[in-house]
């Protein structure tokens, strides 16, 4: 990727982040992100194409972020508190706003979020899994308990979005940890 398109990208993130992009043209994305529409056309080659770029960029991030937070001797549940801690903080919850807006359109086959539908559950999978496989879980059961952390904190995510009640929603993730622990012992 050209410096000039990273560039250009960085800003339409933003852009779509703070704002999401449901009610948003092309126009209105370049206008905010400092460009012309034809510009994003000639880097993105459709406001459905820089949305399937803006789309890889979040979702890489967030891996990235958990990939980093999982080095060294943290054990699995230090790791997803901090990282709960991370994708519920003011600053961030818009890009889970947008997250749960593109999930919507990957849900209607949308063409252009073909790369989030693969990559929604299939990229977090083995991360996930290996986590569970450093706390003493193996195979099927592995999967399982990765899978399970996905949809709770995806569902938690969207009822604290909904709710705004950030103390029970926490209380809930708290008590999720707590579960899993106890399972991990058994």
């Amino acid at each position: 990727m050209s410096a000039a398109r990273e560039a250009l990208l960085d800003r339409c993130f933003e852009v779509v982040r703070r704002h999401g992009f449901s009610h948003l043209s092309l126009r209105e994305i370049a206008a905010e992100a400092g460009t012309s529409h034809r510009m994003l056309i000639y880097h993105f080659g459709s406001r459905d194409g820089l949305l399937a770029e803006v789309v890889g960029r979040m979702e890489a991030e967030q891996r990235a972020l958990l990939a980093d937070l999982v080095t060294g001797d943290a054990d699995i549940f230090t790791a997803s508190a901090a990282f709960w801690a991370h994708l519920t903080s003011p600053e961030v919850l818009p890009a889970q706003r947008l997250f749960f807006e593109i999930y919507v359109q990957a849900l209607y086959g949308r063409e252009w979020t073909a790369a989030f539908r693969e990559s929604v559950i299939r990229a977090w999978e083995e991360p996930l899994m290996a986590l569970f496989e450093r706390a003493g879980v193996a195979g099927d059961r592995a999967r399982a308990h990765a899978r399970l952390g996905l949809a709770v904190t995806r569902g938690l995510g969207l009822d604290l979005l909904m709710s705004g009640d950030h103390a029970e929603v926490d209380a809930a993730m708290t008590l999720f940890g707590e579960l899993a622990r106890a399972d991990l012992r058994d």
